[in-house]
């Protein structure tokens, strides 16, 4: 979908239960281009918000929930040193919208299509070995009621396993998980696939596979749409995922 700020990526499953967009390079999120200013007001515009109602998080690869209290909570964020830190952010409230920015790790949005709980989680290496998928569809359903048989899950744009080499040792951070070993294989070198794990995260967590939907849009291997932190080291944008609870855009 074209947006004012450009191009745009949503779920067409997604988009009749909850506005929502995975953002692109055409959305500059960094302070890199004299236009940047304008990227958040135009993502609160894109989801129909004010902008002190999209609330931003401050990521620190964990698997910590934020639940924003009120309409205005964003307001008072407005510098991302203020932010609270999470990296999961829920919410049944149709007034605020969720964000979370990613550069190589998985965006996730989550909706509830009966009880319109929303949720919106940033999953590394680390968030995806905390179960960080499994702990938001846990905070719906114990926060909102949601029974994980409604959710639609949409994971948009990050490294794939086609690009995300690894250390061996790392296998031994996702030992609490019994699947692990079918995230990590060794031909040629040592690689995680993301995709796969946070696909059976949600199958875990009692979300239905065939409403978990994958985009398996590789950061990496596309330097045109998306930034990547793997590729383009600490000169590398952000990008973005948004949801909103409500009735989203017909596509």
């Amino acid at each position: 979908m074209q947006e004012p700020w450009g191009t745009a990526l949503r779920c067409r499953p997604l988009a009749g239960v909850a506005r929502h967009c995975f953002s692109t390079r055409d959305l500059v999120l960094e302070d890199v281009r004299a236009d940047a200013a304008a990227s958040w007001p135009g993502l609160a515009s894109t989801l129909g918000v004010e902008l002190g109602s999209l609330v931003r998080i401050r990521q620190v690869h964990c698997a910590d929930v934020y639940e924003p209290r009120s309409a205005g909570a964003g307001s008072m964020f407005r510098a991302y040193e203020d932010c609270p830190e999470a990296d999961i952010a829920v919410t049944d409230n149709p007034s605020v919208a969720l964000s979370v920015r990613a550069a190589d790790c998985v965006p996730i949005v989550l909706a509830d299509r009966r009880t319109g709980a929303v949720a919106a989680i940033h999953a590394g290496w680390k968030g995806t070995a905390a179960g960080a998928a499994i702990v938001a569809v846990q905070a719906l359903t114990s926060r909102y009621g949601t029974n994980p048989d409604d959710v639609i899950a949409a994971v948009g744009p990050s490294i794939g396993p086609c690009c995300y080499e690894v250390g061996s040792e790392l296998r031994g951070h996702f030992s609490s998980h019994a699947d692990a070993s079918a995230w990590f294989t060794t031909d040629p070198k040592p690689r995680l696939d993301l995709w796969r794990a946070t696909r059976d995260q949600l199958a875990r967590a009692g979300v239905p596979q065939d409403q978990t939907h994958v985009s398996e849009l590789c950061t990496f291997d596309h330097p045109a749409q998306f930034h990547s932190y793997r590729r383009d080291g600490k000169n590398a944008g952000r990008l973005v995922a948004a949801i909103r609870s409500g009735p989203g855009r017909t596509l």
